[in-house]
Order: C-alpha cells, then structure tokens, then sequence
C-alpha cells in the first residue's frame, strides 16, 4: 500500500535514473482493464539537521493517449533549452566558480561588461589601522 492508502499495482516495466540528489522511477503499470499505462517518480533526497534524511516524491501519471503530445512538448523543450544554452551544466551548483566566470560587473560608462575574475574596485573597503 502507499502513503495515500491506495494500491499500488505491480510494475511491468522499470528503469531508473540516478542524477545527483534525485532519482527518476519509469514504471509501465497495468489499468484494471489491463491496459498500461506509465508514471514517471521523482525522487529528491533531502538531509535534516540532526543528520537524518527524508524523501519527497512528485509522480506523473502519464496515459496511452497523451504520449504523442507528451513527447513532442517534451522534445521541443528539451531541444529549444539545448539549442539555446547548449549541453553545459551552468549553475552555482554544479560548478564552484560560477559567480567568478558569470557575474557582470558595470564599467565607468554604465555599460556591463563581463567579469575577468579579479575583484573590482568597488569590492574593497578602506580600513584605517585605527579601526583596527
């Protein structure tokens, strides 16, 4: 039985994807006409503060007569996302100088320029040894 007291039916087919924190379930169920039909789980691996972890679970239940327009939604965001931004993971978390590499800083004229890496002017403070 699952946490909402339904039954769940037997999988006929699986496959799972492991990425990171999360992990995708493609399990091909059986209709009580015995028609199949697919949910795609999503799994994210969450830690508590005491060192434990916990779950959460987002499921999609995806019917014969939908899978057409599924997967061509699916194909046309996954390309556009591609096309414009290419395979490259950029993000703070998958990569440890993204702030560095991607952060634009303004010159003198207003106009953004990208970031070299080094620490701009404005990113000191004077300190006085007084202060100290």
């Amino acid at each position: 039985m699952s946490d909402n007291g339904t039954i769940e039916k037997e999988e006929i087919f699986s496959k799972v994807l492991r990425a990171g924190r999360r992990t995708y379930f493609f399990d091909v169920r059986a209709t009580k006409a015995n028609d199949y039909y697919l949910t795609i789980t999503e799994s994210k691996k969450f830690t508590n503060e005491d060192g434990s972890f916990h779950y959460k679970k987002h499921k999609i239940y995806l019917y014969k007569e939908d899978f057409a327009g599924f997967n061509e939604i699916l194909q046309e965001m996954t390309d556009f996302i591609l096309d414009e931004k290419g395979e490259e993971v950029i993000s703070e978390r998958h990569q440890k100088n993204f702030k560095k590499e991607y952060e634009e800083e303004e010159t003198e004229n207003g106009k953004k320029k990208e970031a070299t890496g080094e620490p701009s002017a404005a990113a000191f403070t004077n300190i006085s040894f007084e202060d100290i």
